[in-house]
C-alpha cells in the first residue's frame, strides 16, 4: 500500500484527539487549586508541576520498567494487549543500591512473552505478528530488550531498525509501529541501546588514556552490541533510524561495520556541527547552547505553530518546493551557515557545566532525590508531552521516571561523546561522508571486549548508501548541520567519481537529502507522527523499488 494511501488513516485510526493543557497552563492550575503549596514552592512550581504529594505517591507506587512500557505500548492502534516480557525492567533498584551495580537478567522462560498477532478483524491493515524479547549477547550482563513487528503470510524482504536517543526507550516510538508495519515486506525492529531503556545495564567504563581513545571506546560500547544483535539475528542488510543520540550512533555504526545497510535515516541527529570548545580538551564548556531548549520547550507550543525562519516553500510537502529533496539542496547546500537557528541559544548554568564534565548524569539526580524525582522528572514530561492527551502524556511520565530511576549505565558514556551544550568531542561533520565509502570487513561477530578492526583479505568498497536527515521544523538541534553534512557527502561523491566510467556512476547508490516536518520540534517522531509516519514509508518504498530495479 503508497503512502498516498495510508496517510489519511493515520488520523481515522486514533481516537484519541482531545489535546492536553499546555504545560504552563497546568501549572497556574495547580497554582490555583493548591495555594498554599504553590506559596511554598515560590517560583518553582511552573517548572516542576508535579506537587510533593503526587510526586510521593508516584515514586512509592514503583511502577516497574517493564510495567510502564506495557501502559505505553497500549497506545498503538489495533494492538489492545502487547507482549512484554518481564526478563529486564521488573523492578526497580532500592535506594541503597549502588548506581554501577549491575542489574539482573532473569533466565526463567515464565517471564518471556508469547507473540500476539492481530488478525484482520480487528486490525484493518493485519494481520501481524507483535514480539517483545530480551536477545542475550556475548560477555557479562549484555542483552537487548527488543520490539519487533512483522506482517503475517509474507516474506521479510526487508528490516528496519529503530534506535532512540540518550536515556529514552523504544517505547518512545509507539506513535510508528503500527503505521511503518503497514509496509509490505518489512519486519520492524526497535532496540532499546545497552544500558538504557530495558537493555541489561553493566557498568560502564573506559580504559584508554586518549581523547580519541576515550571517544572510540564509548562509541563502540554501543555499536558492537547492536553488530553482535544483527549477527544473532542473521539479518545481512538493513535500514537503519536513529534518533538523536541514536542517530549519532547510527552514524558511527555505518563507519565501523560497513556493508550491511540499505538506508541511513539520521532523525534530528545530535553531534553533527562542530564547536571549537567540544573538540578542545583544553577549552571551556561553550558558554551558550540551544540544547536547553529541549527542557524549557512546550511542545503543546511547537506542535501549533509554524516557524516563520524556515520558508513554507522548503517544509516537508511543499509544491514551491523539490518533492524528491524537501530542502532543494541544489539552492541551499551550498550555504548551510545561513540558515537561520529554529531555536535561541541560551547560557548554560556553570553547575551545569561541572556537573557534566564530572559525569554526573541528570538521571543520577533522579535516582538520589528519592520522593522528589518524580516531581524533577515532570519538569520535563509536562513540557515534551504537553501536546499530548492527558492520559497518554501520564504513560510517558510514568514510562520516564520508571527509566530515569534505573541503575546508571549507558548514560556515563555521554560526557565521553558530547561536550556540554550537545556538541560532538568528535563532530560527525568530520567524518559523515565516509558514510557508505569504506572498505568492507570479513564478516565477524564482535565481543563485549572486542574493539579493534581485523585487517581486511580484499579491498572491497562500499558504492555508497542514500543518507537521509530528518529535522523538525522547530527543531533546537541546528538544521545547519544537516545541510553541511548533505555537501559533505555530496562533495565526496563527486571526488570519487571524477574520473569514473558512466557504468560506475549508474552502480553508485550515495546521496544525501534534508527533510523538514511540518510543526514539529527535536522529537520528529512524536511532535509530527503522521507526517513522519508518511515520509518513513515513502523512503522504505524507495528502499524496495531500489532493490527490484537491481536485481
Amino acid at each position: 500500500m503508497s503512502a498516498s494511501n495510508t496517510s489519511g488513516a493515520d488520523d481515522d485510526n486514533r481516537a484519541r484527539t482531545q489535546q492536553s493543557m499546555l504545560a504552563s497552563q497546568r501549572a497556574k492550575e495547580q497554582q490555583a487549586s493548591h495555594p498554599s503549596e504553590a506559596t511554598r514552592s515560590g517560583r518553582v512550581a511552573p517548572y516542576f508541576p508535579t506537587g510533593y504529594k503526587e510526586g510521593f505517591t508516584q515514586w512509592w507506587a514503583n511502577i516497574s520498567p517493564a510495567a510502564a512500557e506495557h501502559t505505553v505500548l497500549s497506545y498503538v492502534p489495533y494492538l489492545q494487549q502487547p507482549p512484554t516480557h518481564t526478563k529486564t525492567g521488573n523492578s526497580t533498584p532500592s535506594p541503597t543500591e549502588s548506581g554501577d551495580s549491575t542489574a539482573s537478567i532473569a533466565d526463567d522462560s515464565a517471564l518471556a512473552a508469547a507473540p500476539v498477532t492481530t488478525n484482520t478483524n480487528d486490525d484493518p491493515y493485519g494481520p501481524r505478528r507483535w514480539h517483545s524479547n530480551l536477545v542475550k549477547l556475548s560477555g557479562q550482563n549484555r542483552a537487548l530488550n527488543e520490539f519487533s513487528v512483522e506482517r503475517v503470510g509474507e516474506e521479510v524482504d526487508e528490516n528496519l531498525v529503530m534506535l532512540h536517543g540518550y536515556g529514552a526507550g523504544l517505547g518512545f516510538f509507539y506513535n510508528n509501529f503500527e503505521g511503518l508495519s503497514r509496509a509490505r515486506g518489512w519486519k520492524l525492529w526497535a532496540l532499546d541501546m545497552l544500558g538504557m531503556g530495558r537493555s541489561s545495564r553493566p557498568p560502564f567504563r573506559v580504559h584508554a588514556k586518549d581523547a580519541p581513545g576515550k571517544i572510540g571506546e564509548a562509541e563502540s560500547w554501543f555499536i558492537d552490541a547492536l553488530e553482535e544483535w544483527r549477527v544473532q539475528k542473521k539479518i545481512d542488510r538493513f535500514t537503519l533510524l536513529g534518533h538523536s543520540l541514536g542517530g549519532y550512533m547510527a552514524v558511527a555504526y555505518a563507519l565501523k561495520y560497513p556493508g550491511h545497510l540499505n538506508k541511513l535515516i539520521l532523525a534530528s541527529p545530535v553531534g553533527i556541527p562542530e564547536d571549537p570548545y567540544a573538540v578542545d580538551a583544553e577549552m571551556p564548556g561553550p558558554h551558550e547552547s540551544t540544547m536547553a531548549n529541549e527542557f524549557t520547550q512546550d511542545q503543546g507550543e511547537v506542535v501549533d505553530q509554524s516557524n516563520p525562519n524556515i520558508p513554507e516553500s522548503e517544509k516537508r510537502g511543499s509544491t514551491a518546493g523539490d518533492n524528491n529533496n524537501f530542502l532543494n539542496a541544489r539552492s541551499k547546500g551550498n550555504t548551510p551557515g545561513k540558515t537561520t537557528p529554529t531555536a535561541p541559544r541560551r547560557t548554560l548554568p556553570s553547575w551545569l557545566t561541572y556537573l557534566w564534565d564530572a559525569n554526573i548524569s541528570p538521571f543520577s539526580i533522579v535516582r538520589w532525590s528519592g520522593p522528589l524525582g518524580p516531581r524533577f522528572v515532570s519538569g520535563w514530561t509536562s513540557r515534551r508531552f504537553s501536546h499530548l492527551p492527558p492520559e497518554e502524556a501520564q504513560a510517558l511520565h510514568n514510562y520516564s521516571y520508571s527509566l530515569f530511576r534505573q541503575r546508571g549505565s549507558g548514560e556515563y558514556a555521554l560526557a565521553y561523546i558530547l561536550a556540554p551544550g550537545a556538541f560532538a568531542r568528535s563532530p560527525l561533520i568530520r567524518r559523515i561522508q565516509g558514510v557508505g565509502r569504506q572498505v568492507i570487513q570479513p564478516p565477524s561477530a564482535p565481543s563485549a571486549t572486542d574493539t579493534a578492526v581485523e585487517p581486511v583479505a580484499e579491498k572491497a568498497r562500499e558504492n555508497g548508501i542514500p543518507v537521509v536527515l530528518m529535522y523538525g521544523e522547530n527543531d533546537w538541534m541546528d538544521v545547519a548541520g544537516g545541510f553541511a553534512a548533505q555537501e559533505k557527502m555530496r562533495e565526496e561523491r563527486e571526488r570519487l567519481l571524477k574520473d569514473a566510467s558512466e557504468a560506475e556512476r549508474q552502480a553508485d547508490r550515495g546521496s544525501a537529502k534534508v527533510v523538514i516536518i511540518k510543526k514539529a520540534g527535536h522529537h520528529v517522531y512524536l511532535d509530527g507522527w503522521q507526517e513522519f509516519n508518511e515520509v518513513m514509508r515513502e523512503e522504505m518504498a524507495d528502499v524496495l523499488r531500489e532493490r527490484r530495479e537491481s536485481a
